[in-house]
């Protein structure tokens, strides 16, 4: 057993497991997809960590972008009761590490990224891991990715203060969203939501406590105020 696989099988048993997380082929993914590919060289040691990890910098503005903790990554995808038959749309999927966890989980997953330069890393690993049922589309997030759905599941890879109805359009009947949502932009610190559409109807409930970075393109329509 390499370090590193020592590493991940410590990750599921003392980050994942006792954070309610029971999904068995969930807990298997976890325990053998190597995390270590999907962030920067310099970063590699520190990929088990119960932290969320930066994997592109913060440039002309726009946030910096990271994967989630492995904890809110696992319970996050949990939330979606994510079936063999689904197809999935993974939201800033970054450098498609919770994009090849869905893999696994799913009969076809699209990651969609606005970053081509975490796009084409995402695709990289994808490839070397053999996943063939997952792709890595570029695009702004909030927009999704109609042509390729509708999908039954959706997953938000960061926090952002509202779910836009550009995406929740995008479920089929029967369709999930899960999404770190806070009480206003910016924020790092919100619950984990899950939508699901029934016909015509939507539903939102807030399940767990959750930490993310922020995600891109997610600033809520102003408001007036009198």
């Amino acid at each position: 057993m390499t370090g590193y696989e020592a590493q991940r099988i410590a990750m599921v048993e003392s980050q994942v497991r006792p954070n309610e997380v029971t999904d068995p082929a969930l807990l298997r993914a976890m325990r053998t997809l190597p995390r270590e590919r999907f962030v920067l060289p310099a970063f590699q040691k520190l990929a088990y960590m119960d932290e969320s990890i930066e994997v592109f910098p913060s440039i002309d503005g726009a946030p910096a972008r990271y994967l989630l903790s492995p904890m809110v990554q696992a319970r996050l995808i949990q939330l979606a009761e994510v079936e063999p038959g689904d197809n999935v749309l993974d939201v800033g999927c970054a450098t498609g590490y919770a994009t090849a966890i869905l893999a696994q989980l799913a009969a076809t997953v699209i990651g969609l990224e606005p970053e081509p330069e975490l796009a084409q890393a995402a695709r990289e690993a994808l490839i070397g891991l053999g996943l063939a049922n997952a792709g890595i589309v570029e695009g702004p997030l909030a927009a999704g990715r109609p042509a390729e759905g509708p999908y039954d599941v959706i997953v938000l890879e960061g926090s952002v203060a509202e779910v836009p109805e550009s995406l929740l359009a995008q479920l089929t009947d029967g369709g999930r969203l899960v999404a770190v949502v806070t009480s206003r932009p910016n924020m790092r610190q919100g619950k984990a939501n899950l939508f699901v559409r029934v016909g015509d109807e939507l539903s939102g409930v807030a399940h767990f406590d959750a930490g993310a970075y922020p995600l891109p393109g997610f600033v809520p329509a102003p408001s007036f105020v009198f």
